[in-house]
């Protein structure tokens, strides 16, 4: 294998299973509606049900479908408070940091980021006295955390995102 193939024939770096415009579509449908029936779907893809279950088994054996939910409206659910926090940490404690991230209570998802901070913290909590409660007595706490920093949410919207359709 030449250095300009890389692994399976893409280009160097290149991490990103390829996707012909049927599993784009099929990506497609189900983020507009992920209750959709394998039925329906294979009709909006116009292929046949075998061919969308082989498709979407595929496509979650690689890895790139990892799940199927319901999407919250977080202030709807008791959850009235969101806010970004920002992470600064000791250099080489990513992995002991991302751990108990990932079981701290109303942390709805975090990132290792390049700029200023370490890592950027999605948290949603019913009010600002359990906001106050994660950051400074449990995400503070985590060893590796030297500063964070909050950022309140007044509103959210959604961008536009990827266009799957090919």
């Amino acid at each position: 294998m030449s250095i300009e193939e890389g692994a399976e024939g893409g280009w160097p770096g290149q991490s990103a299973s390829r996707l012909d415009g049927v599993d784009r579509a099929i990506i497609a449908e189900l983020l507009r509606d992920g209750r959709i029936s394998m039925r329906t779907l294979a009709e909006r893809v116009h292929v046949s049900r075998a061919n969308v279950y082989a498709r979407i088994t595929r496509l979650m054996d690689d890895g790139v479908i990892t799940g199927f939910t319901a999407e919250i409206a977080p202030h709807k659910a008791g959850l009235g408070t969101s806010a970004y926090v920002s992470v600064t940490i000791e250099q080489n404690s990513w992995r002991a940091v991302s751990a108990r991230l990932k079981d701290t209570p109303y942390v709805e998802h975090f990132a290792l980021v390049g700029g200023d901070y370490d890592v950027l913290v999605l948290v949603r909590t019913p009010d600002n006295v359990v906001l106050r409660h994660v950051v400074l007595e449990r995400i503070q706490d985590i060893p590796g955390v030297r500063a964070t920093r909050t950022w309140l949410v007044f509103e959210e919207a959604r961008g536009r995102g990827v266009e799957w359709r090919a």
